[in-house]
């Protein structure tokens, strides 16, 4: 079997409500469309060739891809599968996620997921306090999420991971603690913790423009971060990247692919691609892109963002790879361009060294603690 690994994302950009910080490509009043959106994706899933590459992770992520009809999910699982499966790949090896948001989780819903191939869920929290979520716009309670808990784990889906928050308006680091101490209880395999962005004109954005909400100073954030690092180390968990912690061999294979620069393709609106050293994305506009797919123009979809040149392809995997807790090889890197990176990068390293954000560890190019809280200052050197 070719060994040229390949992720799959399918975008489901359909939502009960939009949260107040998200400024993804999602709609909330276009549920007349889904049906033919879900044909359109099916059309695209088909355009592609796969017999080249070994898929090894799909991911399925919005939008809110458990806000929709669960037996979309399962006519898109089912053409991968039966596409997949022409190409000798083992459909139950594939790492398959499906993000969820708690307030849409039903047990009909999991048990389609899991009947289809699902063997991995995300899950939306974000906080623990009701009060916090009610800021930030989101569609559930805290019991809401332990009720949809409760399902996955009832349905027989081990490998969960939880999304959690930190920079919340009026969050204190008491809240965030209570928070994580109450899904370590829970015993889940991954946890992401995300510092809150303020996206510009989003509804939180204008909030606190207008003064009506306040976020946490830098400093009670970043302290935020450190207090959620060491808990969840002090409980066995393994942070492998900037956001993101698990249990022993339970990361994500799909993020961890694309942070080590493997190709990927993205299924759907304003889906993201990198395929053969170009990174593309489809149209936002769904209308547009349901439209291309069936007058048999899927290629009028597609907006080419860069065709990377060989510089810019090392560049990008020193700045991907500095995501990782255990950064860049230095033996990966060589293997893959031929070159040492200490080399052909020594001016950039230089000066990240001499200001505390690197450090090269035996074969490895990695942050410093001071680094993941300057990493923006240590990717800008690649960019």
């Amino acid at each position: 079997m070719n060994s040229r690994e390949l992720g799959i994302y399918i975008h489901i950009p359909f939502c009960k409500r939009k949260c107040y910080y998200c400024d993804f490509i999602s709609y909330t009043n276009k549920q007349d469309v889904v049906k033919e959106y879900i044909e359109s994706v099916i059309k695209e899933i088909d355009s592609y060739t796969l017999n080249k590459f070994k898929v090894n992770t799909i991911y399925i992520g919005g939008g809110t891809p458990s806000f929709i009809d669960e037996n979309n999910i399962e006519i898109i699982l089912n053409k991968l599968k039966s596409k997949l499966q022409e190409k000798d790949v083992k459909w139950e090896e594939i790492e398959k996620t499906i993000e969820v948001n708690p307030g849409t989780v039903t047990l009909k819903k999991i048990e389609t997921y899991k009947k289809s191939g699902i063997n991995r869920i995300s899950i939306g929290l974000q906080s623990t306090k009701d009060r916090l979520l009610e800021k930030i716009g989101r569609i559930h309670t805290y019991q809401d999420f332990l009720t949809a808990y409760e399902i996955i784990n009832q349905v027989g889906i081990k490998n969960v991971s939880v999304d959690l928050m930190l920079g919340l308006p009026n969050q204190t680091i008491q809240d965030l603690k209570e928070s994580i101490m109450k899904i370590l209880e829970l015993n889940p395999n991954h946890i992401s913790v995300y510092s809150l962005i303020l996206e510009e004109d989003t509804k939180l954005a204008n909030l606190v423009k207008e003064g009506k909400l306040e976020l946490p100073s830098e400093e009670l954030e970043r302290r935020m971060y450190w207090h959620v690092k060491k808990i969840l180390e002090l409980n066995g968990f393994y942070q492998y990247e900037i956001s993101n912690f698990s249990k022993k061999d339970m990361e994500s294979k799909h993020n961890l692919n694309c942070w080590s620069q493997k190709e990927y393709i993205g299924i759907g609106v304003a889906a993201h691609s990198y395929l053969n050293n170009k990174r593309y994305s489809n149209l936002i506009d769904i209308q547009k892109y349901i439209k291309n797919i069936q007058s048999g123009n899927i290629k009028e979809n597609y907006i080419i963002h860069e065709v990377q040149n060989l510089e810019d392809a090392k560049r990008e995997y020193m700045m991907l790879g500095l995501r990782k807790l255990e950064g860049v090889s230095i033996t990966d890197f060589k293997y893959k361009y031929g070159e040492n990176p200490i080399y052909l990068f020594r001016k950039e390293l230089n000066r990240l060294v001499k200001d505390n954000l690197i450090l090269v560890d035996g074969d490895n190019i990695r942050l410093t603690n001071r680094g993941l809280d300057f990493a923006n200052l240590v990717f800008e050197e690649f960019i």
